[in-house]
């Protein structure tokens, strides 16, 4: 939906509540090549969950700890629960989940820029000219959105865009998960028959100015609205108000926004939402990275653990994919500054449920962590696997604005052994 849409959008009298309820911004290595998806390991999963850790995160500091070596620069390995796996020593609690978790240590990002990076960590396609390629969410949520709830929801940040899917499949956009979400309800000033007046008289207008305009951007704005309708009416919203957990599940998860947004997917997942990105933010650690990072992966840490304990009691881990990564590794030295910068030779992921083979290492990269030595990963092959997981063909053409087919991932290939 393009600014002057919104705009259009506003001037009806229930139109603050609909956009707010909708999100409108107001107040390759043999070993780990598989055969094509199509002929991969059975999906499993129903829903999918994205740990995006926002600035890019350290591998060294993360999941694929140096110990012994300059480059850890102080920070130590620990064991796991699985026999030979090391995680940094920020990290017990996951280290008691390793036999769930898939750690990928060797995908290979060409993106060193943020906003560019984002783009390919989030869509599988290097950024293009003329082409708004969607987010992974966006996909997912039209090709297995089925409740009233929004299909893709974006918690702490604004996700990445819909592309030339449309508004439609945009993410809601949760900016603050320790605030209410606003406006899910009409406001009490007005009764049903009132309201129920204005959608008339919105639809209407609508209906006249749809004729005259046949724009995607146009279908694209009555479908928001609609959607925001559906919501309003759902009663799965309730799934967005965390405070209806007990404390003692709370407490589990810790402090913070992180840890709110993680207790706020589970809560979305239950209730049908099919894809919830759960941002922290803070991890461009150009200054002071061991300072920053011993808050950041504390954050991480309880609040990862505690939403794969709750998918499990629940049941819900088999059928409900867990990703973490961000916008790229970092550098194995550390600068003047006491920071790592931009590295996107090696990006780290770790998945978990949803059909994943826990308990594993997939790749592996030299002892300064500065290159990937065995089973290389493109970052297309990622969201293939992720793809074949949620049972959403990675082959697909949908066809662009401008009569182009763009398929699901850029040519990539299911991670052998992974699921």
């Amino acid at each position: 939906m393009t600014c002057c849409d919104r705009r259009h959008f506003m001037r009806l009298g229930f139109g603050s509540a609909l956009a707010t309820a909708i999100g409108l911004p107001l107040a390759r290595s043999s070993l780990l090549r598989a055969a094509p998806a199509a002929r991969a390991a059975v999906p499993k999963a129903k829903a999918c969950i994205l740990l995006f850790m926002h600035g890019g995160p350290s591998q060294i500091d993360t999941f694929d700890p140096k110990p012994g070596h300059a480059n850890a620069a102080g920070v130590k390995a620990i064991g796991t629960k699985v026999a030979g796996m090391q995680f940094s020593e920020f990290l017990p609690l996951l280290g008691k989940q390793a036999h769930r978790l898939a750690v990928v240590r060797s995908i290979v990002n060409k993106e060193g820029n943020h906003i560019r990076a984002r783009h390919l960590m989030h869509t599988g396609y290097m950024p293009q000219a003329g082409v708004r390629h969607p987010a992974f969410g966006s996909i997912a949520a039209a090709e297995i959105g089925r409740s009233d709830l929004p299909g893709y929801v974006s918690i702490n940040g604004p996700g990445a865009d819909a592309g030339f899917l449309g508004g439609a499949y945009a993410p809601f956009e949760v900016m603050n998960p320790e605030n209410p979400v606003k406006n899910l309800v009409r406001s009490p000033a007005v009764d049903q028959a009132r309201f129920d007046d204005r959608l008339a008289l919105w639809r209407g207008l609508e209906d006249r100015f749809g004729q005259k305009h046949a724009q995607q951007s146009v279908k694209s704005q009555r479908a928001v609205g609609e959607q925001a309708v559906r919501l309003m009416n759902a009663a799965g919203r309730v799934a967005f108000e965390t405070g209806r957990e007990p404390e003692t599940v709370r407490k589990r998860y810790g402090d913070g926004k992180f840890a709110l947004g993680c207790l706020m997917a589970r809560r979305l997942i239950q209730a049908g939402v099919v894809f919830v990105e759960v941002n922290l933010p803070g991890w461009d650690t150009h200054q002071n990275n061991l300072e920053r990072v011993k808050l950041l992966t504390a954050e991480l840490d309880r609040g990862m653990s505690a939403l794969l304990d709750d998918l499990a009691a629940s049941g819900l881990l088999d059928s409900t994919l867990v990703v973490w990564t961000g916008d790229f590794g970092r550098t194995p030295t550390i600068n003047d500054k006491g920071g790592r910068d931009h590295y996107p030779q090696v990006t780290p992921a770790v998945l978990a449920g949803g059909g994943v083979r826990g308990g594993q290492v997939i790749g592996a990269t030299d002892a300064a962590g500065a290159s990937v030595v065995d089973g290389k990963v493109a970052v297309a092959d990622l969201y293939a696997t992720v793809a074949q997981a949620l049972a959403i063909d990675p082959d697909e053409q949908r066809m662009s604005p401008v009569g182009r087919p763009i398929s699901t991932v850029d040519s990539g290939t299911v991670i052998r052994g992974l699921l």
